[in-house]
């Protein structure tokens, strides 16, 4: 079992870069973590360091509380960036989101580039594999589509994590919204297929990330 950071190193993950877990800190700091396989030190110029799938674990966790705490959108609940999966409360749509997607989607082609092993960009890399429904939801925000708010009647997207590995289904009441989203997540790279859910006769996408 891993031992647990130390109070500086979790410092340095907890200040890691929301969308593509690089990291800052001195060298030794870094040798640290990768030492204890939460970061791994890219292997060309600028030999950047990152998060492993581990140290995303660690910067998840939520901190111990004394009672159970209510279950709130990501964006809520830590603090820092992260895309609109739907269902949140009234979401800022102004000037300051709109700098902080494009900012968060230009980083998440930049560790496509630096990540995969051909240096592609027109594909999901590691990380989007482990965070299927946040990839997914950045790729809609991004492309300027609609999250849904907090009503559950409202329109606009809402990604959600499926029983199926490596898939996330989108639902959106407008048929033609709905295909749109399929649209921009196979541009973004993704496998995308429209399916109708048996009981309901609720038509969804379902989504995953390409691999080739």
């Amino acid at each position: 079992m891993t031992p647990a950071p130390t109070a500086a190193q979790r410092r340095v993950i907890d200040a890691a870069d929301p969308v593509t877990g690089r990291l800052k800190g001195t060298e030794a700091q870094l040798a640290a973590l990768v030492k204890r396989g939460l970061a791994f030190r890219h292997p060309r110029p600028p030999h950047a360091h990152f998060l492993t799938p581990a140290g995303h674990r660690v910067r998840e966790a939520p901190e111990p509380e004394t009672e159970p705490a209510i279950e709130q959108p990501e964006a809520e609940a830590s603090g820092v960036f992260a895309a609109r999966i739907g269902g949140e409360e009234a979401a800022d749509t102004g000037p300051a989101r709109l700098r902080e997607v494009h900012s968060a989607w230009q980083g998440l082609l930049e560790m496509r580039r630096m990540t995969n092993p051909d240096g592609a960009t027109d594909r999901p890399c590691g990380w989007e594999r482990t965070h299927l429904v946040r990839a997914a939801a950045l790729a809609l925000e991004a492309a300027g589509h609609r999250p849904a708010d907090a009503d559950a009647a409202s329109g606009g997207y809402r990604v959600r994590a499926t029983p199926q590995p490596e898939a996330v289904a989108v639902r959106e009441p407008d048929p033609g919204a709905l295909r749109a989203c399929a649209a921009t997540l196979e541009k973004a790279g993704w496998q995308a297929g429209e399916h109708t859910e048996p009981r309901t006769g609720t038509r969804y996408v379902l989504a995953s990330p390409r691999r080739a």
